[in-house]
């Protein structure tokens, strides 16, 4: 079977769970296209689940609550039905163990918006069977982009992989006034920031640009970016394009088109959430996006 795409989805605020935006209509479009091509579930790293010391959760509780989502009634979330994949859980602690990884199953998790707020968007009338893999809290990109890579095999066994973090991320020089006022999470009294603007711009030149291992290498290195620390003031929502990077950027993956920029939402000012996708799916057209 040819490997499934792979998504590296910018969450955003929780705002993005209840307004429209072209991401949310982007998310919308690979979801049905995956539908369409009959996945067997979905095998997700958000950014708000880290494990301490040296360990990776993954998650294997069987009736996971959902955490409260702030600027959003209830109404867009409450009632949807989370569908945990248990067998596909301790499939993945299973590679993730024999690759050396201190894996192990967390049958007391329960799921945060940055992973709910993406499959409700994808998936509006029902949850895939879906798996949910913890960031390990040293936030190394080697060791991430290791965890995409390790379970890279399973995009040839149908799987679609996600990553949902931030392309631009830093809560700490966002301008909240708009939204807690005015529940606005769009707009833009002044326009971003230029280290904000630099690192967005890099993170597309690696992810249209890059395929294969030279993928994964540049990713791996934004940190190191002079802008970074301005773009992500934590680390937590740069790991989840590392793990992308490890899915799709193996040698065969040179194979595969480069990725595209899909759809691009800016928030409060300085948060930047870019939509990326990896791979197509079988006789599927160039993609185009839904850039607006």
């Amino acid at each position: 079977m040819a490997p499934t795409p792979v998504h590296f989805f910018s969450h955003g605020s929780t705002m993005m769970l209840g307004e429209d935006s072209s991401s949310a209509a982007y998310w919308k479009q690979c979801g049905d296209e995956a539908l369409a091509n009959g996945i067997k579930g979905v095998v997700m790293m958000g950014a708000h689940w880290d494990a301490s010391g040296d360990a990776i959760d993954v998650s294997a509780n069987p009736k996971p609550e959902k955490s409260p989502v702030g600027y959003v009634h209830p109404s867009k979330y409450v009632h949807y039905q989370l569908n945990p994949d248990l067998p596909t859980s301790g499939k993945v602690v299973k590679m993730l163990q024999d690759a050396g990884f201190n894996a192990r199953l967390n049958d007391k998790f329960d799921w945060i918006h940055d992973t709910f707020l993406i499959l409700i968007r994808m998936f509006p009338n029902g949850c895939p069977p879906t798996t949910i893999v913890s960031m390990n809290a040293y936030y190394d990109p080697h060791v991430h982009m290791k965890i995409g890579s390790t379970l890279r095999p399973l995009r040839n066994e149908g799987y679609l992989m996600i990553g949902t973090g931030g392309a631009v991320h830093n809560l700490y020089r966002n301008r909240w006034e708009p939204m807690v006022l005015y529940r606005d999470n769009f707009a833009q009294l002044r326009a971003p920031e230029k280290p904000m603007l630099e690192f967005r711009q890099s993170i597309e030149d690696c992810f249209t640009q890059q395929r294969g291992p030279a993928l994964r290498r540049s990713i791996t290195r934004l940190m190191k970016h002079p802008d970074y620390r301005h773009a992500h003031g934590t680390d937590d929502h740069f790991m989840a394009a590392c793990f992308i990077a490890g899915a799709a950027g193996d040698w065969e993956d040179l194979e595969q088109e480069r990725g595209v920029l899909g759809a691009e939402t800016w928030e409060l000012e300085n948060m930047c959430n870019s939509q990326y996708t990896i791979g197509k799916w079988p006789q599927e057209r160039t993609r185009t996006g839904i850039l607006a």
